[in-house]
């Protein structure tokens, strides 16, 4: 039996992620980070319902092909079978005669042998598929959450700031700043885990490769956000009144 703590699953990470949506609503209702939240919020739950994440289904998917590929190949194997007991008994007399049917039997052989091997990998490119495009919306919803702290730049918090007429309105004192960068790491790092929930039950390199991607891509972008987490704290210092 596998061990659960090898194992992540989607209803943690999910109640982790109604959670944040909660948290971040009850701050920021009318911010747009707010929406983020309850569209990776719909991504999980998505998740949860997707063959990718679930054994059962992908069992019965792989089952029934199973089935298929023994029917087409048992099929043949008798075609075959009374074919070549047809022949045998009212063949053509001459050899060269025999060819169109060996040429016949060759191609049923083919044509069965490359159904068998489309069932055997339906599973697997079902799985592919649906999980390709879960995690092409969990790199999107990245990118915004990026996009979102993007402009909250915490230097502006500093005295020595003189902003241009083309700069962007802070409209965050340092509290509140500070929060909405937090949200957006943590937004980022479950973005993550719903992109490693669908791989949780995927051995396909090419889904492997995205969830790599995706992980250098949030881990990447959440460094960044806490350089300015650090500034905010540098500049939050320096606004403090002396003692």
């Amino acid at each position: 039996m596998r061990n659960p703590l090898e194992r992540l699953d989607t209803a943690p990470v999910l109640a982790t992620v109604r959670r944040l949506h909660e948290r971040i609503g009850a701050r920021f209702p009318e911010r747009g980070l707010h929406r983020v939240a309850g569209e990776l919020v719909a991504l999980v739950e998505e998740v949860e319902a997707s063959p990718v994440t679930s054994r059962r289904r992908l069992h019965a998917v792989r089952l029934a092909s199973r089935i298929a590929m023994s029917m087409i190949v048992v099929a043949t194997v008798i075609l075959l079978a009374l074919a070549v007991r047809d022949s045998a008994a009212d063949g053509p007399d001459h050899s060269t005669e025999w060819l169109p049917l060996i040429e016949s039997g060759i191609n049923d052989v083919v044509f069965a042998a490359i159904a068998v091997w489309f069932l055997w990998s339906v599973p697997e490119r079902l799985q592919r598929q649906a999980a390709l495009a879960l995690l092409y919306r969990a790199r999107s919803l990245a990118h915004i959450v990026d996009m979102h702290q993007l402009t909250k730049d915490p230097e502006r918090l500093r005295e020595s700031f003189r902003p241009t007429p083309k700069s962007a309105a802070m409209s965050l004192d340092p509290d509140q700043l500070e929060h909405y960068l937090d949200y957006c790491s943590e937004l980022l790092s479950l973005v993550a885990k719903a992109a490693a929930l669908c791989a949780e039950e995927s051995q396909d390199s090419v889904v492997l490769d995205t969830v790599r991607s995706i992980e250098a891509l949030t881990a990447g972008m959440s460094r960044e956000i806490w350089q300015k987490i650090t500034i905010l704290n540098q500049a939050r210092q320096q606004l403090r009144p002396l003692a």
